[in-house]
């Protein structure tokens, strides 16, 4: 494959004007000329299938690789940002679609537009964090530089997931007649203010030095925390392939999926619903398999689309929610309630710190496949822009009804296969994702879809968070130290995942302190969640265990008795 193109700036002798003059020359080429519209970069590189004998010419050839700050072509610059904004797509919509139908069961409109707020709080952020700001007077940047992404977080949910489960409970949140959750946007209005109250935490960390935070939380602690919160979305992926988890067991208006009054209702688990999430799960797998580089991006939302597609043409999707959503839409189009929830305080506490220390791990990714180093001042200082930025980016998110940021390197694969690290690719894509939340028709899509056919979305979105996790824990040396602090924190975790009311009642109270109450359902809320619960032992696990002086006594075989 050939070079890149540079376009030169011409250069002048005449005083004050040349800088002025050039930038002006070099911008009228780039926008004027052949070269800077298209360039020479191989085209069909992105389009050509990985199937014999079409791949031969591209075997084992590697594309030009564009940094930061280097001239990209107009044309290239597009489609690899509509590239990495179709590579997001999942992870932009899972987490509001789970957040509204399985935590919180909000209307139909409400679903779609937290997808839409998520999809323009995700370009704002991304905009951001590709940007790079300069706090004037102070050593402080906004943002990476990087071409990184920022996306909702999935480490919300288990939050809200047992924050909700407590409020049906009490009654806090309705139900109908039959026992059925009816939807309770007052519970994420609770969320959304206490998130206001708490995200402070993360914007103070990022003021900490990132060596610090690398030592409170090692990576054998960030490691067993994106494990444990990928098996426990797995599961709740799993509820939404089978059908709904509204409808798992259900009654009344739940007693089919994904209720009674849909075009084709369907008991839970029936191999039909089973089909449909398959039909996504195989389609992602089989692109990657044969896919062009540009078919690989957009492998999920290639999954959706063959799985929508499918469910459509045997009647299980009905038109009306979509027909009665307007052409476009933006942020405040529905509001919520806000209020302080004290049970919410603490756990949501602990989350903003896993969340400042868990981006860490991507920045490094990006930035080693960005070639920009990877330690030293520079990089230090793009890590205390990326935690300063995803905590912004949060604020900003709550402000606009939506869900907390994080940034995530589920864009490096992008940048591997096109050769592209510009930030303009970045900006074109943050360009992008607004335009799709800001078009309304497109999130009322996701909302109307199936639930087995987002269930098989995000069975593998949730997968890949688990592998992710070891792959970390595969950078940990594991001596005996590091791996008693593993089973401990894995150990109470995982048994949060498979019995979720084990600590329902030790902390049980209903007398009539309406704040020791509310301590007290944080503690529980802190306990029952998985990925909280296992921060916190492995913290102080390691923090306070001594390192191991005799080394790997037992060979790594175990732990002795």
């Amino acid at each position: 494959m050939e070079t890149k193109t540079v376009i030169p700036s011409e250069t002048y002798t005449r005083p004050g004007e040349v800088i002025a003059i050039s930038r002006w020359q070099e911008w009228r080429h780039y926008l004027t000329s052949r070269e800077g519209w298209i360039g020479d970069y191989d085209y069909m590189y992105l389009i050509t299938p990985n199937i014999w004998p079409l791949n031969r010419k591209y075997k084992d050839v590697e594309p030009p690789f564009y940094g930061l700050n280097d001239s990209v072509p107009i044309l290239l610059t597009l489609l690899l940002g509509l590239q990495h904004a179709l590579t997001m797509i999942g992870s932009v919509v899972s987490p509001p679609l789970a957040i509204a139908g399985g935590a919180f069961y909000l209307e139909s409109s409400q679903t779609q537009y937290l997808v839409s707020a998520a999809f323009i709080t995700t370009g704002i952020a991304t905009a951001m964090q590709v940007t790079r700001l300069h706090i004037t007077r102070t050593p402080l940047y906004i943002g990476t530089g990087l071409l990184s992404v920022v996306a909702p977080t999935f480490d919300i949910l288990a939050v809200a997931f047992n924050y909700t489960e407590r409020r049906y409970a009490d009654g806090t949140c309705p139900t109908d007649a039959d026992g059925g959750r009816l939807p309770c946007p007052d519970a994420w209005g609770a969320m959304l203010g206490t998130m206001l109250c708490t995200v402070w935490v993360q914007i103070a960390m990022s003021l900490v030095p990132p060596r610090i935070l690398d030592r409170i939380f090692p990576k054998v602690v960030t490691g067993s925390l994106l494990l444990l919160i990928g098996v426990y979305l797995i599961g709740n992926g799993m509820q939404n392939w089978g059908g709904s988890s509204n409808c798992n067991g259900g009654s009344g208006f739940y007693a089919l999926c994904p209720d009674i009054s849909a075009p084709r209702p369907l008991p839970w688990g029936d191999p039909k619903l089973i089909g449909l999430g398959f039909s996504v799960f195989i389609t992602i797998i089989i692109v990657e398999f044969i896919g062009s580089p540009l078919m690989k991006s957009a492998s999920v939302i290639l999954g959706l689309a063959v799985g929508c597609t499918i469910s459509g043409a045997a009647g299980y999707w009905s038109r009306d929610q979509i027909d009665a959503t307007s052409v476009g839409t933006f942020l405040w189009v529905h509001n919520f309630k806000l209020s302080v929830d004290g049970a919410l305080v603490l756990p949501m506490l602990i989350l903003f710190v896993c969340e400042a220390v868990s981006c860490m791990p991507d920045i490094l990714a990006t930035a080693e496949i960005s070639r920009v180093a990877i330690d030293g001042p520079e990089f230090h200082s793009r890590i205390q822009g990326g935690v300063l930025c995803d905590g912004l980016g949060s604020l900003i998110s709550a402000l606009g009804t939506s869900l907390p940021m994080v940034s995530q390197a589920g864009n490096n694969g992008v940048i591997s296969l096109t050769g592209c690290a510009s930030r303009r690719a970045g900006l074109c894509a943050s360009f992008i994702l607004i335009l799709m939340g800001i078009l309304g028709k497109f999130g009322a899509v996701f909302g109307s879809m199936p639930p087995s056919v987002l269930g098989g979305m995000q069975v593998f979105l949730y997968s890949t968070i688990a592998v992710a996790g070891v792959r970390v824990l595969g950078m940990v040396d594991f001596t005996r130290r590091n791996r008693f602090i593993l089973t401990a924190a894995l150990g109470i975790g995982f048994m949060d995942i498979v019995s979720p009311d084990w600590f329902s009642q030790v902390l049980a109270y209903d007398g009539s302190n309406v704040n020791l109450q509310g301590f007290l359902q944080g503690v529980n809320l802190i306990v029952e969640t998985p990925f909280i619960v296992a921060a916190v032992v492995g913290v102080l696990l390691n923090a306070v265990l001594m390192g191991d002086k005799e080394g790997d006594a037992d060979g790594g075989r175990g732990l002795p008795a």
